[in-house]
């Protein structure tokens, strides 16, 4: 914002950028209102009169006029997004129980070998025990 910009200018910038769902102060995705391109362009909502810009008050009312349809598609479609992401956030939840399932399993045969092993251990020495290690063959 310059110095020298009026606040028209500031307000038809604002309403471009809601118009374009490139806006600087709003969050991205906020509908064309009046009001929204007044609080865009950094003012009150009450500094946007009707008695001040007739004619970007009629713009704007003309444009969200004829953009109705097309806002309520863009709801639809971050509707479609929002779903498409808890369906993301879900999948990911099902395959982190998975994965900390197969985890589990693994832990437990590494735990079951370690312990063969060590009953293998156990039982070849008590087989050397018994049996005496064969000698050389003499010469």
């Amino acid at each position: 914002m310059s110095q020298n910009e009026t606040a028209e200018e500031r307000f038809r910038a604002a309403f471009e950028r809601l118009k374009e769902d490139r806006p600087n102060v709003l969050p991205s995705g906020t509908p064309v209102s009046q009001n929204n391109v007044a609080k865009e362009a950094g003012t009150d909502p009450t500094a946007l009169r009707k008695a001040r810009y007739p004619a970007l008050i009629r713009e704007i009312q003309a444009w969200v006029e004829l953009n109705g349809y097309e806002a309520t598609e863009q709801k639809k479609r971050r509707d479609r997004n929002k779903k498409a992401r808890e369906d993301v956030a879900t999948k990911l939840k099902s395959v982190e129980a998975q994965r900390d399932y197969a985890q589990s399993q693994l832990l437990s045969a590494h735990r079951q070998v370690i312990e063969l092993m060590e009953q293998n251990a156990h039982l070849q020495a008590r087989i050397d025990e018994l049996l005496p290690p064969p000698r050389p063959l003499r010469r």
